[in-house]
C-alpha cells in the first residue's frame, strides 16, 4: 500500500513519467487491468469528480488477471460476489487524440462516468456493490487527506525543529521519573507512550516545565542519592569493621596488676566467665569482658573461680585479675560451718559488717516473717528462733555496707532452695514424720550429735527408732544432751542427771517425748542425705567413748552400757 492507500498500480500523472502528456493514455493503457479500488470503492479525489478516460469510462472494473476471489463479510464468512452489470460497448475504431491544459488536465468531453456522484455532491454515497454500507474513508475526522492531482501537488512542508533542551532525555528514553524530579502531574505514568501526543514523546509541551527548574530538581535527587549511599556505605564500613574487631581482633586489655585502688566486687552464685567479665567490667577492674573471658580460659584453673566477695583493684589485665581470684588472698567471703547455731552466725555477720554487737539477732527476731521462709516453716510453737535450720552453711558475699537483713535474706533463700531440691514435702511422710519441718528437725540432731559423717546415718536410725511407737527402750524419749545444751545456749559435755530431769523446757528432750519444736541448728549436705537415708540396723543407742570425736552404736541396753563404762573409763570417772 502506498501513502494513501491506493493500488499497487504505477503513480500517474506524474512529471517523471515518460509517457506524461502522451495519448496513450486515451487507448494504450486500455490494455492494462485497471486500478483495483481502495477497500473495494471506486476512489474519489474531493477536488474535481473523477473523469473517464478510453475504456475507463465503460464503468467496467477488472481484477487481477480477470480472476475470480472468495469474498469474505465482516464476520469471515465466505458469500458470492455481486456481479456488476455491464454495459456492452463497441470499441471505437479511431481514438480522438486527447487535449490538455497547461496544467496537465485533459479538456473535450468524455462519457458520463456511472460511479460519479451528482455536481452538487462529488462525494455523494454510491450504491454499495454488496449490499452493504460502506463508510467514506476520507470524510472522517481521523483520515488522511485525499491524493492530490500530480500538478497540484506542492513541496512537502519541512518539520518544524524539535525545542531543544539541555540533555534531558525524558521518560521515553529511560529516565525514572524519580530522576526527572516530578510526579508525574498528569497523573498518566502507567499509560503506554503510544497513547500521549507525540509532542509528550518528544519532549515538549507544558508538562516539562521549565529546564532550569528541572535541572534543580535533577541536581537534588542525585544528591540525595548520593548521601543515602554514601550513608549506607560508612555504615556498612564501620559495623564491618566492629564484626572483624569482635572476631579476629585483639580484645581492648589494661595492661600491669591494677593503678593502686582497691575495690570490693561480689560475684553471684552461678556466674559464668561473662557474667564474671561483666561485674569487673563495670566495677572498672577489667577493660573488657572478652579480654577477661580469654584469659581465664587461658589459665588452667580458671574454672575454679567461685561466687564470693573478693578484694581487687581497678584497671587490671585480664590475666592478673584472674590469677588474683584464684588467690585466697583476695576472697573475702563469710563462710557459715555446718551444724553452726544461729546466735554464733549473728555475730559473724555483725563482725563482717561492722554494725553493733547483736544488731543481727534483733533483726532476726523482729523481722523474720520478712526474710522469705516457706509456708511451711512458720508458726510452731515454742520454737526459739524461727531462722534456725535456715541459715544454710556455706560461703556468702558479705561486705561492709550491706544491711543485715539483706544478709540473712540471701541465707534463707539457699537454705530454701536446698530443701526443695531435696524434695523436703514429700519425703517427710514416707519417714513417718508430719512434715518438712520436722526432717530439718531431725537432720540438725544428727549434725549436733554425729562425730563424723561416717556415722551420720547410723545416727538418723537411732533417732527414727526412739521416735516410734513401739520403742519400750526409751518410751519415744530421745535423752539427746545436744537438745538440753541447745536451750541453755551451751556446749557442756559433763551434765548431772539431776539437773537434766529438773528442766521441763519443751527442748529438754529428756524429760519430753518426741522431737524438740524446732530445728537446734544449720544441717549442712551431709546430715540432710543422711536424715533422707538413715542406716536400718536397729540400732537404738549410740556413746561418744572419747568425749570428743569417737562414736560407738549399740542395739540393746546391755551394750549401750557396756559403752558407758568404756566412756567413763577414759573420763577417769
Amino acid at each position: 500500500m502506498t501513502e494513501y492507500g491506493r493500488g499497487p498500480g504505477s503513480e500517474p500523472w506524474h512529471p517523471d513519467d515518460p509517457l506524461y502528456g502522451d495519448g496513450g493514455w486515451g487507448g494504450q493503457q486500455a490494455a492494462q487491468q485497471a486500478q483495483q479500488s481502495y477497500g473495494g470503492q471506486p476512489q474519489y479525489h474531493p477536488q474535481q469528480p473523477q473523469q473517464q478516460y478510453g475504456d475507463w469510462g465503460t464503468g467496467e472494473q477488472h481484477g487481477y488477471g480477470d480472476q475470480s476471489y472468495p469474498q469474505y463479510d465482516e464476520y469471515g464468512q465466505q458469500y458470492a460476489p455481486q456481479q456488476p452489470q455491464h454495459q456492452q460497448h463497441q470499441a471505437p475504431q479511431q481514438h480522438q487524440q486527447p487535449q490538455y491544459d497547461q496544467n496537465g488536465w485533459p479538456t473535450g468531453s468524455y462519457p458520463q462516468d456511472p460511479y460519479a456522484g451528482g455536481p452538487q455532491d462529488p462525494y455523494a454515497q454510491q450504491p454499495a456493490p454488496y449490499g452493504g454500507e460502506q463508510s467514506d474513508y476520507y470524510g472522517a475526522p481521523e483520515a488522511y487527506p485525499p491524493p492530490e492531482p500530480p500538478g497540484r501537488r506542492g513541496p512537502e512542508p519541512e518539520r518544524e525543529p524539535e525545542p531543544g533542551t539541555d540533555w534531558d532525555p525524558g521518560p521515553d528514553q529511560g529516565e525514572h521519573a524519580f530522576f526527572a524530579g516530578g510526579d508525574d502531574e498528569d497523573g498518566r505514568d502507567g499509560e503506554p507512550d503510544d497513547r500521549r501526543g507525540r509532542g509528550e514523546r518528544r519532549g515538549g509541551g507544558d508538562r516539562r516545565g521549565g529546564g532550569k527548574e528541572k535541572k534543580r530538581r535533577s541536581g537534588l535527587a542525585c544528591l540525595v542519592v548520593v548521601a543515602v549511599f554514601g550513608g549506607g556505605l560508612a555504615g556498612v564500613s564501620y559495623f564491618g569493621y566492629q564484626f572483624y574487631q569482635d572476631r579476629f581482633g585483639s580484645a581492648p586489655d589494661f595492661a600491669g596488676s591494677g593503678n593502686g585502688e582497691q575495690v570490693t566486687v561480689t560475684i553471684p552464685k552461678g556466674s559464668g566467665g561473662y557474667a564474671i567479665g561483666q561485674v569487673l567490667k563495670k566495677m572498672g577492674v577489667v577493660k573488657s569482658v572478652d579480654a577477661f573471658v580469654a584469659a581465664q580460659a587461658a589459665n588452667p584453673d580458671g574454672k575454679n573461680i567461685q561466687d564470693g566477695v573478693y578484694t581487687l583493684q581497678k584497671e587490671m589485665s585480664a590475666a592478673s585479675a584472674v590469677e588474683l581470684m584464684l588467690s585466697p588472698k583476695s576472697r573475702d567471703n563469710l563462710i557459715i560451718a555446718e551444724g553452726k547455731r544461729n546466735a554464733a552466725v549473728y555475730e559473724l555477720i555483725d563482725a563482717r559488717l561492722e554494725v553493733e554487737k547483736g544488731t543481727t539477732a534483733k533483726v532476726a527476731e523482729t523481722r523474720w516473717k520478712t526474710l522469705g521462709l516457706p509456708d511451711w516453716a512458720v508458726n510452731h510453737p515454742n520454737v526459739k528462733d524461727p531462722l534456725e535450720g535456715f541459715l544454710f552453711p556455706s560461703s556468702y558475699a558479705v561486705a561492709k555496707g550491706q544491711k543485715p537483713e539483706d544478709v540473712l535474706r540471701q541465707m534463707v533463700a539457699r537454705a530454701t532452695e536446698k530443701y526443695e531440691s531435696l524434695d523436703f514435702e514429700t519425703k517427710a511422710k514416707s519417714l513417718g514424720l508430719e512434715g518438712p519441718w520436722e526432717l530439718v528437725t531431725v537432720a540438725s540432731l544428727v549434725q549436733a550429735e554425729g562425730k563424723t559423717h561416717d556415722d551420720f546415718r547410723k545416727m538418723s536410725e537411732v533417732i527414727y527408732n526412739r521416735l516410734k511407737p513401739t520403742n519400750t527402750e526409751t518410751n519415744q524419749k530421745l535423752q539427746f544432751d545436744s537438745t538440753f545444751n541447745y536451750l541453755l545456749g551451751q556446749s557442756e559435755i559433763d551434765i548431772s542427771e539431776s539437773e537434766i530431769n529438773s528442766n521441763p523446757d519443751p527442748y529438754n528432750t529428756y524429760t519430753n517425748k518426741g522431737l524438740p519444736p524446732g530445728p537446734i541448728g544449720n544441717p549442712g549436705d551431709d546430715a540432710l542425705q543422711a536424715a533422707l537415708k538413715p542406716t536400718r540396723d536397729g540400732w537404738m543407742y549410740f556413746v561418744a567413748t572419747d568425749g570428743m570425736d569417737k562414736t560407738e552404736f549399740a542395739k540393746t541396753i546391755a551394750e549401750h552400757q557396756r559403752l558407758v563404762d568404756k566412756f567413763n573409763a577414759s573420763r577417769g570417772n
